[in-house]
């Protein structure tokens, strides 16, 4: 079974969300060092439930709110995915260091993310 293991919001004015993500919840920023500008959020302690994420800068898929669900094989997920009705609208890409991503519509327009671990993605 596969579950949710990072949330991302987009927000036109990310400074002013992350400012009140701070001050509303205590969740933690730091800009990445990757090929996006993109802040890692820290959303609590890892021994209690719940995940972490990421905020970027939004761009043309305007979604808010994009949850990314971890897979054992990337390829398998991507060939189910459309198999039964899913749109690709971000093609399989590395995530330098992190793994493989790739970015889709539900039958119904909802937008997800799935990844694949591999720290040798480049």
């Amino acid at each position: 079974m596969s579950r949710v293991v990072h949330f991302e919001i987009s927000a036109e004015k990310p400074e002013e969300v992350i400012s009140f993500y701070k001050n509303t919840f205590n969740w933690r920023f730091e800009k990445w060092e990757g090929p996006l500008v993109y802040w890692v959020i820290t959303t609590g302690d890892e021994k209690t439930p719940g995940i972490d994420g990421g905020l970027k800068k939004r761009d043309e898929m305007g979604t808010n709110t994009v949850n990314t669900i971890d897979v054992v094989s990337i390829d398998e997920s991507i060939e189910k995915v459309t198999k039964n009705g899913g749109e690709i609208i971000v093609p399989k890409m590395a995530v330098p260091g992190v793994g493989w991503f790739a970015c889709f519509k539900d039958p119904q327009g909802n937008v997800f993310g799935i990844m694949q671990s591999d720290k040798s993605a480049k």
